[in-house]
């Protein structure tokens, strides 16, 4: 490096984390869409639903088009997205689904008791919208971050709104046993998971500024090598074909496992990134010089630190 280029001392582990943020972005946005679908379980809950508004064939399929009703009006989130930060949009859209599908699980419990069928048909569009914000906020974070692959990673990530409906009956069969409970526990689901998952993925629904990315093809590997077991498994346990002595708790945990494992991309970019410093700041005597691109911002990509074993001794950052 001559030494007319510039300089800027800056911390390295700045730039590893941003690289690493960037992979445990797509993680949250598979676990959003993997919760996102609640849709998907009204016909666990219709009957009684039926049973307590005393609604006919033709009003519970008109209640079943709610849902998707409340996806027509899915331009309002691409506007908010427009002019509000998307961790608000994304806390807006889960309280939407906690509104839509709170009150009613309220209703069948019987803990109100004035809601007609017009409110019902209007709690379900409202929730059915909810699940517009929390797409819209996916999919700009996932293109925002993985600019140079987001066709890859956006087909990644929807993949998993396909596993909804399994992640919710796996929870109902491994924490609510009484029959009873077990359609009252989908609304119960439906309008709290989504919001602790929303808080949970707040931070990190952000554009980490990580530039275009290269050599991603390990990562994207290794996503659709978990993406396929998930769905094999998801597919082989709803058949029936699971050994009888794995228990509902042990079913979920193994979703559960599933579901963390893309956890091990970022983690691994973390932890290769710590061994970088290591080594640029023992052969650097502490002190990493660092590039910049012409806007001022840190190019991610060109500084890699690479330790150049049999040409020379020194850690120093390609541009």
């Amino acid at each position: 490096m001559t030494n007319s280029q510039p300089f800027r001392t800056l911390n390295l582990q700045l730039a590893m984390s941003s690289n690493a943020l960037q992979w445990l972005s797509l993680v949250v946005i598979i676990w959003l869409q993997s919760v996102s679908g609640t849709n998907t379980n009204f016909p666990a809950y219709s009957p009684q639903l039926k049973e307590l508004l005393s609604m006919s064939q033709v009003q519970l399929n008109n209640l079943a088009f709610a849902s998707d009703a409340g996806k027509l009006f899915g331009f309002f989130s691409g506007i908010a997205a427009l002019y509000l930060p998307l961790w608000l949009v994304l806390l807006i859209g889960s309280a939407l689904g906690l509104v839509g599908y709170g009150l009613q699980y309220l209703f069948i419990t019987h803990q109100i008791s004035s809601l007609s069928y017009a409110h019902i048909f209007l709690l379900t569009v409202l929730a059915g919208n909810s699940i517009c914000w929390i797409n819209i906020v996916c999919y700009v974070v996932i293109i925002q971050n993985f600019p140079s692959d987001r066709q890859v990673s956006v087909g990644l990530t929807t993949s998993y709104q396909g596993l909804s409906a399994k992640i919710y009956t796996v929870l109902v069969d491994a924490l609510f046993f009484s029959p009873d409970k077990r359609a009252k526990s989908y609304l119960l689901l439906n309008s709290i998971l989504p919001l602790l998952v929303c808080v949970m993925a707040a931070p990190f629904v952000r554009d980490f500024n990580v530039g275009t990315s290269k050599n991603m093809e390990v990562g994207f590997m290794f996503m659709f090598f978990v993406t396929t077991a998930t769905g094999i498994y998801a597919v082989i346990s709803s058949l029936g074909s699971l050994p009888s002595w794995l228990p509902p708790l042990g079913n979920a945990i193994c979703i559960l496992v599933l579901l963390l494992a893309p956890l091990v991309i970022p983690v691994d970019t973390e932890i290769l990134g710590a061994k970088k410093i290591c080594c640029c700041r023992h052969r650097n005597g502490g002190d990493c010089p660092r590039t910049n691109t012409d806007n001022g911002s840190a190019d991610v990509e060109g500084d890699v630190c690479r330790v150049e074993k049999q040409e020379e001794s020194s850690c120093h950052w390609s541009h």
